[in-house]
This record gives C-alpha cells, structure tokens and sequence, in this order.
C-alpha cells in the first residue's frame, strides 16, 4: 500500500516534469501529454517489455494514464510558478526514483529472474522514463551528465536483495531502502556528487 501510494506521487510529479520539459520545446498540448505519460510511465514500460511482463502496467490499469494527463495539464496550468517548485520537485523525482527502483526489482524477482536482472529491471523503472522524456526533447539524457541517479537506483536494488538475503520481512527491506535511497539521493543533489566524465577533444592538425 505504501509504495502504491508512492507510486501515484512519482508518476504524478514525473509527468510534471515531463510535461515542462514538452513546454520548454514549444510543445502542442498532444505533446505535452505524450512526454508526460513517457516520463512517468516509459520505464516501467520498458521493464515490463524487455521481461515479458504482460499486460503493462498502464494497460492493466488505465487510471495511471488519468492521474499522469491530469498531472500534465495541471502542470502547463501552473507552468509560471512551477520555479517556485524546483526543490520540492528534485524531493518528489528522488522518491519516484526510489520507488519505481522498488517495485521493478520486486516485480522482476516475482518472475524468478536472476540477480543482475533483477538489478538492471529497477534501474530501468526508476530512471528510463527520464531518458526517454530527454532523447524526445533532443537532449542529452540528464542522467548521464548530472548528480548520481542511475548509481542511485542500482544501490538502492542492491541493498534490497541484500536485505532480503539476510531475512528480512520485505515490508520492513522496502521502508529501510525507500529511506536509504531517498536520503542517498538527496546528498547526492546537495553536495552534487557525480561520476567521472569522460572529456574527448577531437582536435584537427
């Protein structure tokens, strides 16, 4: 119940984010919608694709579509004061990343799959979404240039199975990660934490 909930919070505030970033590309409101609802839902998507999870999420339950086109509309309503938002929006995507992160994994070691999958299907749910919303808008994904985010995930998934491993009741796995992945996120944002870059210049002599 409590990641449902989370859930419904992440893919509302994705589709936000989604639905701005149509907005800064001068979008049409068919747009606007479709970025949103491949932001919030892409990853989960992708995840459920490539492990043959049928029916998808969104298919099984058309109402996630009605709470993301809501959540885009409302947000082109809101667009002039959503930079009054952007740190309580940075809070929201941290706990989308996380929870989206958690219900992959749970979703892909429901369906017997191995560890490195199982790893790869939440990293997918919780940060695909995002790149897919960038690579649309002709934008160099943010999660390959910005803070710690898709290392994030992975950990996150990690000290799941790890927590899972030792015998911990899974509700109790999920609170203790959803809380650790949150805050490793919100360091990650705040002291901007970042992977080595690779800077290549091709220079013509």
């Amino acid at each position: 119940m409590l990641l449902s909930i989370i859930y419904l919070i992440a893919i509302s505030a994705e589709a936000m984010t989604g639905a701005l970033a149509a907005g800064r590309r001068r979008m049409d409101l068919f747009g606007v919608v479709m970025i949103a609802c491949v932001t919030a839902l892409g990853g989960g998507s992708l995840r459920d694709i490539i492990l043959g999870h049928y029916p998808l999420a969104w298919v099984e339950h058309p109402e996630f579509l009605g709470f993301t086109m809501c959540a885009a509309l409302i947000a082109t309503w809101l667009a002039r004061w959503m930079h009054h938002f952007r740190r309580t929006f940075l809070v929201l995507d941290g706990l989308g990343l996380i929870a989206f992160t958690l219900i992959g994994c749970a979703i892909a070691r429901e369906g017997g799959h191995a560890t490195p999958i199982v790893l790869i299907a939440g990293m997918l749910t919780g940060a695909f979404g995002g790149v897919l919303r960038d690579i649309l808008c002709n934008e160099v994904p943010l999660i390959f240039q910005k803070e710690l985010y898709a290392i994030v995930s992975l950990l996150t998934g990690a000290a799941y199975l790890l927590l899972l491993r030792w015998g911990v009741a899974d509700n109790v796995a999920i609170l203790c990660c959803l809380a650790g992945g949150f805050a490793l996120r919100l360091l990650a944002i705040h002291y901007r934490w970042e992977m080595p870059k690779f800077v290549y210049h091709d220079e013509v002599h």
